[in-house]
């Protein structure tokens, strides 16, 4: 008896795709080279001329590692913690991570206005603690954003890692113990490398979700600082400049999706991730 292909199962899939991400995404590029004498290249050169805009996507860039460096630091104790706990406390850590996930971004947003401001839980610790007389602020500052980037995109990088660290055996670490390896030495040797394929999947969901979060950079940023983002607002609802939106768009697409490619290239590299 002859195998069916699955091929017949795909075509709604292929369909749904086209329709909804291809399309879009050709247009957009397309709209991305519109001049009033036909295609041409001036939005990319005029987006690539100015300094600014170039410093614009450099602050970007350098948010979505900030944020990636402060989740991955967040999230490897917690999924750790979660490694070795029971069952309750797995359940209780697993619904602490989801929870946040089912508040909408703009809710937890709006909480980190209180929480950074003047009279806000860090303001009122640093004074109690002598670090500053007097009322702080971190609204408006990069250190805020990260900080409440970092909240809000935990969950990516913790749910990679539960994944990867449930099909762990604990006889790993025993091993490792009778071999005479201490606990820091276990983490780097072990632990790690068995959590690389976790961390490269939370990287790529951190890092792109945090490129393109205009509500949270706008309200937690501020005008002082201006990311990409903002500035494709600024051309399609203050400018009118769509074609130049749309080069902006495709620059921001192509930049983040060079690193997503070079880190999914990491995560398929035998020697990095073994064969798990």
């Amino acid at each position: 008896m002859m195998k069916q292909s699955g091929f017949p199962y795909v075509v709604p899939m292929l369909l749904l795709s086209l329709a909804f991400f291809a399309t879009p995404l050709a247009v957009l590029v397309g709209f991305s080279f519109t001049g009033h004498g036909g295609a041409t290249l001036d939005h990319y050169a005029r987006f690539f001329g100015d300094a600014f805009n170039f410093r614009v996507l450099i602050n970007t860039a350098r948010l979505g590692i900030e944020t990636v460096i402060g989740t991955t630091l967040l999230g490897i104790p917690i999924a750790l913690l979660y490694w070795h706990g029971g069952r309750n406390l797995r359940q209780v850590l697993i619904f602490l991570t989801l929870i946040p996930m089912l508040t909408s971004n703009v809710v937890r947003t709006f909480a980190w206005i209180v929480i950074l401001g003047r009279q806000g839980p860090i303001s009122e610790a640093l004074m109690s603690m002598g670090i500053t007389g007097v009322p702080t602020s971190l609204m408006f500052t990069e250190l805020g954003l990260v900080m409440a980037m970092c909240q809000i995109d935990l969950p990516l990088i913790i749910l990679p890692l539960i994944a990867i660290l449930s099909r762990t055996p604990y006889q790993l670490t025993e091993a490792a113990q009778v071999s005479g390896a201490g606990p820091w030495r276990i983490l780097l040797t072990v632990l790690l490398p068995l959590m690389l394929p976790g961390l490269l999947a939370g990287w790529i969901l951190v890092f792109a979700s945090t490129s393109s979060s205009f509500v949270t950079q706008a309200v937690i940023g501020g005008a002082r600082n201006v990311y990409v983002p903002q500035l494709i607002y600024r051309e399609v609802g203050t400018l009118f400049d769509w074609p130049l939106a749309s080069a902006i768009a495709v620059i921001l697409l192509l930049s983040t999706g060079c690193l997503l490619v070079a880190l999914t290239l990491i995560s398929r590299h035998r020697r990095l991730v073994g064969h798990a």
